[in-house]
């Protein structure tokens, strides 16, 4: 790839709105064209391509697509760290952040408000440690439902702070301990949505693939519309990265 920015001078990123963002190409050896998005956040365009294809024409898809990729860009919301009086999304709804310094330190949800005490500074982490704790309570639950509706044993869950993936599930290599790891900010998302992710990973379990054999599955043991719940991460997964780092 360095060869040939020499040769070109296209540069491996693009400014959208005023800020450089990079490109990040990545081989898959299913792919059968280049596919391209923009990372949740807004930090990178991502393109996903054959093993055959050349990286040169690759950037300059991106770069064919800069006004597409700007009004993406555009889209994406405007990170607002929570402090008292905002609101932060938890299992799909807006809870408003209640901080007084003499309350404990530890957030409490309290029907529609989240209470929090402590030093000012500090309520970021705090409130971002409350969620990664709901979070892996909530995944436990969801892969045992779901290995359980597979006829499987059911297997170690560990969070996620992946900016690209929202669920990720490994075989265990020669050890053979088979774990899933699910992005912790999935726990913002309406409950139908965070458990569609924990399904799909558990279909991964037994089919390392996007194959009929595994839609057949995923839709054998989620309870819910699996469409609908892709549809709902399409057109708001990018909220879940406004409020954190």
């Amino acid at each position: 790839m360095i060869d040939w920015l020499k040769r070109s001078h296209i540069e491996p990123e693009l400014e959208l709105n005023g800020v450089v963002v990079p490109i990040t190409l990545k081989r898959h050896r299913t792919a059968k064209r280049l596919t391209m998005r923009l990372a949740p956040d807004g930090s990178e365009v991502r393109i996903t391509l054959p093993s055959w294809a050349r990286s040169a024409e690759a950037i300059a898809f991106a770069h064919a697509r800069t006004d597409w990729l700007a009004e993406q860009h555009a889209k994406v919301p405007q990170r607002e760290a929570p402090g008292p009086g905002s609101v932060v999304q938890f299992r799909g709804r807006d809870l408003n952040v209640d901080w007084q310094e003499t309350l404990p330190r530890k957030p409490t949800l309290n029907g529609n408000s989240l209470t929090i005490g402590g030093p000012r500074s500090g309520i970021e982490t705090r409130i971002k440690r409350w969620l990664e704790k709901e979070a892996l309570g909530q995944f436990e639950g969801d892969i045992a439902d779901y290995t359980s509706a597979a006829a499987l044993d059911t297997v170690p869950v560990g969070l996620s702070r992946a900016q690209r993936r929202w669920g990720s599930c490994s075989d265990g290599g020669a050890k053979g301990q088979k774990r899933i790891r699910l992005n912790w900010r999935l726990i913002q998302a309406p409950d139908h949505v965070r458990r569609s992710v924990a399904a799909h990973e558990v279909a991964h379990l037994i089919h390392f693939d996007h194959s009929p054999a595994f839609h057949a599955l995923l839709r054998d043991i989620y309870e819910g519309d699996i469409k609908e719940a892709d549809r709902w991460l399409k057109a708001h997964g990018r909220s879940l990265y406004a409020n954190f780092g």
